[in-house]
């Protein structure tokens, strides 16, 4: 490192940032870098808050001797910085909505609840609140708030996003997910597909495709958009997978997850339903 420095006349996060592209590559670059610095002011950047983000910008640059007037460092390094403190707000905020449990008491939770059904059946109307017609749509039992307990409210927001930002799509894949031979329950394996986003969300994985997706802070609406892929993915996935049966979900699912892990791991690497 020293001698690149006397070489080129740019510290490294100088070199990093003049001499790559905005997106994964460049944050999860500065990232590494400011992780495993020794000086303890590159060390707090990297935990910095939104709104704390410009001033260490400058603190940085201070700290590193590099002017202010360097407007192409100061604007890298803010958005670099605004990325990844995004990130672990994201996390924050999908982790919250994990922990809340789904309460039938609770009206807004109700009306959701119901909005998925008038989603996925529009020509069938719901008998009773607890009725076995939830199976119709994947449920395992005849009151669906059983099945959000792993989840929480956020496997139910999953769900209903889904189906209405892709309606189409959502009704065609319930429709096949009830074949005689290679069905599955669309409701359970969208609340398992939830927790697949999720721990990919937690372990990092996720960070390359939120800094290629979003140049700046990614929100919850991106945490959906990934889960919208992983839905209609998993269900073109599966029919040319011919599971034997649906015993074999495990087996199947893990192997779906390995390759959404393996296409995670490069840095141009954008995984939307758009594309």
């Amino acid at each position: 490192k020293w001698i690149v420095r006397l070489l080129t006349r740019k510290c490294e996060l100088q070199r990093l940032l003049d001499g790559s592209a905005a997106g994964a590559r460049r944050t999860l670059s500065v990232e590494h870098s400011l992780e495993s610095s020794k000086n303890k002011v590159l060390r707090n950047a990297v935990h910095a808050e939104e709104a704390d983000v410009e001033k260490c910008v400058k603190d940085v640059m201070q700290e590193k001797k590099i002017e202010q007037k360097d407007t192409g460092f100061k604007t890298n390094l803010h958005l670099s910085l605004l990325q990844i403190s995004g990130y672990k707000k994201l996390y924050l905020n999908v982790e919250n909505l994990r922990k809340v449990p789904y309460d039938s008491e609770n009206k807004e939770h109700e009306e959701q609840l119901i909005e998925l059904w008038n989603l996925l059946m529009p020509h069938e109307s719901l008998k009773a609140r607890i009725s076995k017609q939830w199976c119709d749509i994947g449920f395992q039992g005849d009151d669906p708030k059983t099945d959000f307990r792993g989840m929480g409210l956020l496997g139910l927001v999953n769900l209903v996003y889904f189906s209405k930002h892709y309606t189409d799509e959502a009704r065609q894949i319930l429709s096949r997910s009830n074949h005689p031979q290679l069905g599955y329950s669309y409701a359970i394996v969208g609340i398992n597909l939830t927790e697949m986003a999720y721990s990919l969300l937690k372990n990092g994985a996720l960070k390359s495709h939120l800094y290629n997706m979003v140049s700046g802070l990614p929100q919850m609406e991106h945490f959906h958009q990934f889960y919208c892929y992983l839905v209609y993915e998993f269900d073109k996935f599966w029919f040319e997978e011919e599971p034997e049966s649906i015993m074999h979900f495990n087996h199947y699912r893990e192997k779906f997850h390995e390759k959404i892990k393996s296409l995670l791991l490069d840095y141009n690497v954008v995984l939307t339903l758009q594309n």
